[in-house]
């Protein structure tokens, strides 16, 4: 049996085949087209990124495949008709509307100029119906910030004035249909290909990084700060940008964290891949650079604290650009290490290992800091592509959506 992980994320779109032992048999990406700030959010490009990848499968571990799952943009969402087509603009995960549900579908709304919505969907229900050839649940980690209560299982009563437009919601990995005969014969995917209810692309990196136990963490250091902590409690505090996700059906195991905007596009925005790489050999990991920086591009910050004035530091600036770099790695590992003192002082599991996935994974200078503040042990993650984390959750995918009926408000 083979598995289809296919992952779309913000700089475009990647596809994964594992087989029942996880190993990766195939895997390619596609690029959104560059120059185009709203190529990421068209659904006619994500419709044909769908198409281009499921073609580009070779032949005999296409014709074998036998479930598919995909991951998204959390927080991605349109209105559509009960066609299925795209009856207001797309309003995108870094909207300033795109963490108030009610607020959100309102805009969604007033930009439905014919009023023919029939439903709201994330980015993930949108190429799920490209697959079926019918509107499908949701899941629960998309529809969290359309206002899904992942602890009751139910939509918030105020996620909405018009309840009618809110999709069902079903577990991660729940089987919602199969592969429709149109698209199987535009793709060559086998008609018997099942379909389950898929993740979030920063979950289905989660998933393919570590094992789930709790205390496992792993922290993304791309061009943003993003760390992860499997929990056995939930814990919520918009003061302080954390917030969690359901990852089982019995509520026992929870994925908590938060997102920084320090990162990698402060290193990228001061020293380019080959000046990184010569300063940071010249790092000595195991003592302190002596300086106190809070490396960001521009002020405000979502967590460990939400402070949208937040103030850049990365001053002073000593002569010696290897202790500068030396500070400003220290500065990212510092807010790491405050961000998962924060997720525990709040109640979740505390962490017992650190797994590290983006481009940052690769520097064992920066590694080496993180580890000695953090005083945990941290690896580079084997695996580190949301795609392969899809395809997992294909492989453990449930038989029937009836197992998990969503709950709708009265």
């Amino acid at each position: 049996m083979y598995y289809l992980g296919l992952d779309f994320g913000t700089s475009g779109a990647r596809a994964c085949v594992i087989d029942e032992q996880q190993a990766v048999l195939w895997q390619r990406a596609i690029f959104w087209p560059t120059g185009d700030q709203a190529a990421p959010m068209r659904p006619a490009n994500w419709r044909q990124a769908l198409l281009e990848l499921t073609t580009q499968i070779p032949i005999n571990l296409r014709n074998k495949l036998d479930v598919l799952a995909i991951d998204a943009t959390s927080g991605t969402v349109l209105l559509v008709d009960e066609y299925g087509a795209p009856v207001s603009p797309v309003l995108p995960y870094n909207h300033p509307l795109a963490h108030d549900p009610a607020a959100k579908l309102t805009w969604l709304r007033q930009h439905d100029t014919q009023q023919r919505a029939y439903r709201l969907m994330h980015q993930i229900d949108y190429l799920n119906r490209q697959l079926l050839g019918h509107c499908a649940a949701s899941d629960w980690h998309n529809a969290l910030k359309s206002g899904f209560d992942p602890q009751t299982l139910s939509w918030r009563p105020h996620a909405s004035a018009d309840i009618r437009l809110l999709p069902p919601v079903v577990a991660p990995g729940t089987i919602i249909g199969h592969v429709s005969p149109a698209i199987s014969q535009q793709t060559g995917l086998p008609v018997d290909c099942q379909v389950c209810a898929g993740t979030t692309d920063s979950i289905a990196a989660f998933l393919a990084a570590g094992p789930l136990t709790p205390g496992s963490a792993v922290t993304s250091l791309g061009s943003t700060l993003v760390i992860k902590l499997l929990s056995t409690t939930p814990v919520w505090s918009f003061e302080h940008g954390v917030y969690s996700h359901r990852l089982d059906r019995s509520g026992k195991l929870w994925l908590t964290g938060g997102a920084s905007n320090s990162g990698g596009a402060v290193l990228r925005h001061y020293f380019d891949v080959a000046t990184l790489e010569r300063l940071s050999a010249d790092i000595q990991p195991d003592r302190s650079s002596g300086l106190d920086y809070y490396p960001l591009l521009q002020p405000g910050e979502r967590f460990p604290v939400h402070d949208p004035h937040l103030a850049p530091r990365i001053d002073p600036r000593p002569d010696n650009h290897s202790l500068w770099l030396h500070g400003m790695l220290e500065g990212i590992a510092r807010i790491e290490q405050q961000g998962y003192t924060q997720l525990v002082s709040l109640g979740a599991t505390p962490p017992t290992q650190i797994m590290t996935t983006g481009g940052g994974s690769r520097n064992p200078a920066w590694q080496a800091i993180r580890q000695r503040l953090l005083n945990l042990p941290v690896q580079r993650a084997a695996h580190d592509e949301a795609a392969y984390g899809s395809a997992l959750l294909a492989a453990r995918h449930e038989p029937s959506i009836t197992r998990n009926k969503p709950h709708m408000p009265a």
